[in-house]
């Protein structure tokens, strides 16, 4: 049986004090022996976040890591810094990190691997646009997302990773997914990697649906057999987070 995966994606909200304060007011909400729970808090925050963390059942995570561990990369953040400050998760490939600072699949794969390399815990993400779901394209897309992610991966790391599945029409719009949308696409992405591994890898590894997941929306779409938790923006930074990671 998979255990649950509740992750807040901060994005770029919350100064270092005001982390503190939200973890303070979240730690009792989110207390929970059901699911793993994670923040990816912006890196400024990441030191502040651990610290305010300690002792609850939060794991702290980054929202991005770039593949070499030092050098002339201006404002990047290398793996060996994460793992310095006892970081346990990144996000990699979020569709804003896409669209906006031109990350590509390539580029994915390089920073999965790195992760792996360091031992932290890739939430490697994926999703289509609006007008590729419009024109029947998701499934293609969406598996070839995930076969370049996933290139020089081995079985045994690939069953620690979790793969995020949020269609970009979906993410802080207020629009969900249909469960059976969400459910589909997430069934999809567990048949390619048994096609890239075996039945076995792919039994394993924790896929999130995310896209303004919701207390309303979390129990039904959570209860799906293919969908492990979920990635949350907007409602990681409100009181309502408890509700969704305390979903049953």
């Amino acid at each position: 049986m998979r255990r649950k995966i509740i992750a807040g994606n901060w994005k770029m909200n919350k100064t270092p004090s005001e982390t503190v304060t939200l973890i303070n007011e979240l730690k009792p909400l989110v207390a929970t022996e059901d699911a793993d729970v994670v923040f990816c808090v912006p890196a400024i925050s990441l030191t502040t976040a651990i610290e305010a963390a300690k002792g609850s059942n939060i794991n702290i995570g980054a929202e991005n890591m770039y593949f070499e561990e030092n050098g002339a990369f201006t404002g990047e953040i290398a793996p060996n810094m994460l793992t310095d400050i006892g970081v346990k998760y990144v996000i990699i490939g979020h569709s804003e990190r896409r669209e906006y600072f031109a990350e590509t699949d390539e580029t994915v794969n390089k920073k999965v691997l790195k992760a792996f390399e360091h031992g932290i815990t890739p939430i490697v993400c994926c999703g289509e646009s609006l007008a590729q779901r419009e024109q029947g394209v998701t499934i293609d897309f969406i598996r070839t997302q995930i076969k370049i992610a996933f290139v020089n991966v081995t079985a045994e790391q690939a069953k620690t990773a979790v793969i995020a599945y949020e269609p970009i029409w979906a993410i802080g719009t207020g629009k969900v997914a249909t469960t059976e949308q969400a459910q589909e696409v997430c069934a999809a992405i567990r048949v390619c990697i048994s096609e890239i591994y075996d039945e076995a890898t792919a039994a394993a590894i924790r896929i999130q649906y995310g896209g303004s997941v919701s207390a309303a929306s979390a129990a039904e779409l959570f209860s799906q057999p293919d969908i492990d938790g979920g990635l949350v923006g907007g409602a990681s930074l409100k009181p309502d987070f408890g509700k969704i990671v305390n979903y049953k």
